[in-house]
């Protein structure tokens, strides 16, 4: 089966939907954000969002940010919900168990793809306390690798202060997300050497844009 340039309709039109009435208003408003850079972002196509990460609300604000679905992975648990299932496959979402290897998120991500969304990918893996990649993972150089996808590098400044340790409400802090040139995958058949090349010219890439600040 050909590989898709878009993603589903029913997809898009959801992602819009809360795109222009819940999320943008909230960055742009709220949060008083801004965005550099969008012209970076390839309009169709397999591509691999790469980030620093720091607070739940990355997710959304990235998506929202490259004007374009994001694909992100979520705990199984999550699909078995009658109703929040199917919206959140709707919204690219994809599940993943539970302690699972490595393979079977990459071989849903690598699905994703297949469909014409972006996939998101933490590089750090999980949140960091000041939005800094000390420890970036192979996940996304391998995924860029099997599926010869591009990656786009994203910064995502302020959000670890979002949501302080302790506090209940979100808090309304600038923030500023920055989107880099696309770096082109490691060969298909690339070996761990490759792979650790390519993760730490996208780590560079998201400290750069990250080290500009507001």
């Amino acid at each position: 089966m050909a590989s898709r340039d878009r993603e589903p309709f029913a997809s898009l039109l959801l992602y819009y939907l809360f795109k222009w009435t819940v999320v943008n208003p909230t960055f742009r408003l709220y949060f008083r954000g801004r965005v550099e850079g969008a012209q970076h972002v390839p309009k169709q196509g397999p591509l691999i969002v790469v980030a620093n990460h720091a607070s739940d609300f990355d997710p959304p604000i990235l998506s929202n940010c490259v004007r374009r679905p994001v694909s992100f992975m979520a705990k199984e648990e999550l699909f078995t919900v009658p109703v929040l299932a199917p919206a959140i496959r709707l919204y690219g979402a994809y599940p993943v168990k539970r302690g699972s290897a490595d393979r079977s998120a990459i071989r849903e991500a690598l699905k994703q793809l297949d469909q014409g969304w972006a996939v998101g990918v933490f590089l750090q893996g999980t949140r960091t306390a000041d939005g800094r990649i000390p420890n970036p993972k192979l996940g996304a150089a391998l995924i860029a690798a099997k599926a010869q996808a591009p990656l786009l590098p994203v910064s995502l400044w302020g959000t670890q202060r979002i949501l302080p340790k302790g506090s209940k409400v979100p808090r309304s802090h600038p923030l500023t997300v920055r989107i880099g040139e696309p770096i082109p995958p490691p060969p298909a058949k690339a070996d761990k050497v490759l792979l650790q090349q390519t993760t730490e010219q996208c780590a560079a890439a998201i400290h750069q844009l990250h080290n500009l600040g507001r």
